[in-house]
C-alpha cells in the first residue's frame, strides 16, 4: 500500500535526513509535500489526502501539539519524531501511531512506517464489509472482591471496563460495578477472552463492538451507545479481531 505522507521539521538538516533515508528505506511512502512551521502544515493537510505525517515536537512559534488541536477531525497517522524523550507519554496521550527519537534509527523509522501501512490497509479492507469477529461465544466467569465476599459476573455480560486510577469501573448493560482493583488486573483477568485493550483507559469486549470511527486515532462505538478512545498505538491490535 503506497502511504502519502508529509514531512513538519524547522530544521532544514533534520529534513533532509528524514527525506533522505524515508526514500532509501521506506519505497511504499510518497511525500507529498516537507513544511517548517504549524501555519505551512495546516496548508498541506487541508490541502492533501494524508495517511502519515511526519512531526517534529518543537517547532517555532509553538509546538505539534499546537497542531493537533488545530485538528480535531483529522483521519491521518501521526508519527513523532523528536529529539526529546519526555515528549513521549504526551504524543500517545494525543494518538502518536509510533514515536521516534533524534537520531533517528533507521529500524525504527522502518516499524513506525510498517505498522501504519498494516492499520491503513486494515482499516480499508474493512470498510463496506459485513464484519464478524474472529471470537466465539463467550462462556466464562468473573469473580470480584467485595467486603462481605464476592460477586459472580458472566463473563459476556461486560460490556467494557475504565480505570479510575487504581479502581475499575466494569460497565454491565445496565449499570456499573467499581472495584478496587487496577485495569490491569483485569486485562490480566479476561487475557484468555476476546477483550481488547484499545485505549490506557479502556477494555472493551470485543463481541461488544458495534461501529469504530477513523477519527483522531480513532473510536469504537459500544452495543449500549457508549463511544470509546482508541489509541494509535492499539489500533493494530484491536483490528486484528475482526475478518
Amino acid at each position: 500500500m503506497n502511504l502519502k505522507a508529509i514531512l513538519v521539521e524547522d530544521e532544514a538538516n533534520s529534513r533532509e535526513i528524514l527525506r533522505n533515508y524515508i526514500a532509501k528505506y521506506c519505497p511504499n511512502v510518497t511525500l507529498e509535500g516537507e513544511a517548517a512551521s504549524i501555519k505551512e502544515a495546516l496548508v498541506l493537510i487541508e490541502n492533501n489526502t494524508l495517511d502519515l505525517v511526519f512531526l517534529d515536537v518543537e517547532m517555532p512559534f509553538g509546538n505539534a501539539f499546537d497542531l493537533l488541536d488545530k485538528l480535531p477531525e483529522r483521519t491521518f497517522e501521526t508519527v513523532f519524531v523528536t529529539a526529546y524523550d519526555h515528549y513521549a507519554k504526551d504524543a500517545l496521550n494525543n494518538h502518536a501511531a509510533y514515536y521516534l527519537t533524534k537520531p533517528i534509527n533507521i529500524d525504527e523509522l522502518i516499524n513506525a512506517v510498517n505498522y501504519v501501512e498494516t492499520v491503513r490497509e486494515k482499516e480499508a479492507s474493512l470498510e463496506g464489509e459485513i464484519l464478524s469477529s474472529k471470537t466465539k461465544g463467550v462462556t466464562g466467569k468473573l469473580t470480584l472482591p467485595q467486603q462481605d465476599g464476592f460477586q459472580i459476573l458472566n463473563v459476556a455480560d461486560i460490556l467494557y471496563c475504565k480505570a479510575d486510577d487504581n479502581y475499575t469501573e466494569i460497565y454491565l448493560l445496565n449499570k456499573k460495578i467499581l472495584v478496587s482493583k487496577t485495569l490491569k488486573y483485569f486485562e490480566d483477568a479476561l487475557a484468555a477472552f476476546p477483550f481488547a485493550r484499545v485505549h490506557k483507559s479502556y477494555l472493551v469486549n470485543v463481541n461488544e463492538v458495534v461501529k469504530y470511527r477513523k477519527g483522531k486515532g480513532g473510536s469504537v462505538v459500544m452495543s449500549n451507545g457508549k463511544e470509546l478512545l482508541v489509541s494509535a498505538s492499539k489500533k493494530k491490535e484491536f483490528l486484528a479481531y475482526f475478518n
